[in-house]
């Protein structure tokens, strides 16, 4: 990792390393565009072919069978079924929490203004399979869809070369209540669901992160009228560490891998007061580096990263603000004191045993988080990411009466004398 101290950054270079070390190739947005239109025009005949082009195995169904979740979860080992169901827990009691019902509001004597949440009626979750399995998305995406009322919530997830999914995720899946599970990955998953197919029904809304295949097609099938919605556009993961003096430098290293070891375009950022703590913590990455299963990965990820010493915990949020991380850690004495300061962040971790790990499995808070700077405009995932919100309004007549000067005198500016007359008429002028 590089090392800059804030005295010598230039706002240029401050641009510079505050902007992330990824995008959507070019080529890769148009090889998407054509495999998205394919999925359009010809359903599942496309999907059958890409599956053999990329996945390396031929499909007649797509949709995995109730025996085959139910072999799925008799494959794991009673410890993993338990912190499945551990996670899973947590992560209810959290998102249940978020369920609420707002109070009328009278803004005119008999004029009564409220909002209720409906749930979207039809979801898509995309569980990526690629490097890694990731059941704890499974669970980060599926639980607040159910407690969101969502009538439909599929699943779509990379088939592996014997044609079946990797059984953690049909395991999450089938934990928390989701048995419409299909075998489609990749951007053609993402087209599936947001035009539908024969097999696979159309979606309002999809959600998920993915590589920069699955990210274009979000991306493409959002911006098209017959397409989806999507949840955000999610790239490589990213973490920020605040840390001072007393900080553990092995803890602050273990974070800063934990983030690196997930993508070679992953960045992690470390800020702290000190410069022993920088150096502490450069030796420990070393050390740790060569006992990592995906060095490789993570040693590449490292290469993008950098270190800046401040001069005040106060100027470190302020640097954090700017470059609003998908994770930060306050790893520092009093982070209660600072909290009032962070404004851009996806999730926030605070004191020295919060590590990021807690967040992306098993601690409750959803994992599926805005990146790339997006923090600064976007939320992470939640039950009212799978809600709409409509307004409604109880007006009585004296109410009307109330109002009629100020909606007659607003209709007359504005030249639209209907307006003004939907009053009139009800008043009897």
């Amino acid at each position: 990792m590089r090392t800059y101290h804030t005295s010598h950054l230039t706002p240029s270079l401050w641009r510079e390393l505050r902007t992330r070390p990824w995008s959507i190739d070019g080529q890769v947005k148009r090889s998407v565009e054509e495999i998205c239109v394919n999925v359009k025009r010809q359903g599942d005949a496309a999907l059958r072919e890409y599956t053999r082009q990329f996945d390396a195995v031929s499909l007649s169904d797509f949709r995995v069978s109730p025996s085959e979740m139910i072999t799925a979860r008799q494959r794991l080992s009673h410890e993993l079924l338990e912190a499945i169901e551990t996670a899973a827990l947590n992560i209810r009691a959290f998102h249940a929490a978020q369920l609420r019902r707002e109070q009328p509001v009278e803004t005119t004597p008999g004029v009564i203004c409220w909002r209720e949440q409906r749930p979207i009626e039809h979801v898509g979750l995309y569980v990526p399979a690629g490097s890694a399995p990731l059941p704890s998305t499974a669970l980060m995406l599926g639980v607040p869809a159910l407690l969101a009322g969502c009538f439909r919530v599929i699943m779509c997830s990379p088939p592996k070369s014997d044609g079946a999914i990797d059984s953690t995720i049909l395991a999450a899946a089938e934990s928390i209540g989701i048995s419409e599970v299909h075998k489609v990955g990749g951007a053609q998953a993402i087209a599936a669901m947001a035009y539908g197919t024969e097999s696979i029904p159309k979606v309002d809304k999809i959600f998920g992160p993915g590589n920069q295949y699955v990210t274009a097609a979000k991306q493409f099938v959002s911006s098209d009228p017959d397409g989806a919605s999507i949840d955000l556009l999610a790239g490589p993961s990213e973490l920020l560490i605040l840390a001072d003096e007393g900080a553990d430098a092995k803890f602050v290293a273990s974070d800063l891998l934990s983030q690196a070891e997930h993508d070679p375009n992953s960045q992690v950022v470390l800020i702290t007061t000190t410069q022993t703590l920088a150096k502490d913590v450069e030796n420990y990455l070393e050390h740790l580096l060569a006992e990592l299963p995906r060095k490789e990965i993570a040693s590449r990820a490292l290469e993008r990263s950098f270190t800046l010493i401040v001069d005040s915990l106060e100027e470190g949020v302020r640097r954090s603000n700017d470059y609003a991380p998908e994770h930060l850690i306050l790893n520092i004495a009093d982070p209660e004191r600072l909290i009032p300061l962070v404004s851009n962040a996806g999730s926030v971790f605070t004191g020295q045993y919060a590590p990021v790990t807690a967040g992306d499995y098993a601690s409750g808070t959803n994992h599926t988080l805005p990146t790339g700077g997006m923090a600064r405009w976007f939320s992470g995932v939640s039950v009212e990411s799978f809600q709409k919100t409509l307004t409604f309004q109880r007006i009585t007549r004296n109410g009307l009466q109330q109002l009629a000067p100020t909606l007659t005198t607003l209709a007359e500016a504005e030249g639209l004398e209907g307006h003004k007359r939907a009053v009139t008429a009800r008043l009897g002028k």
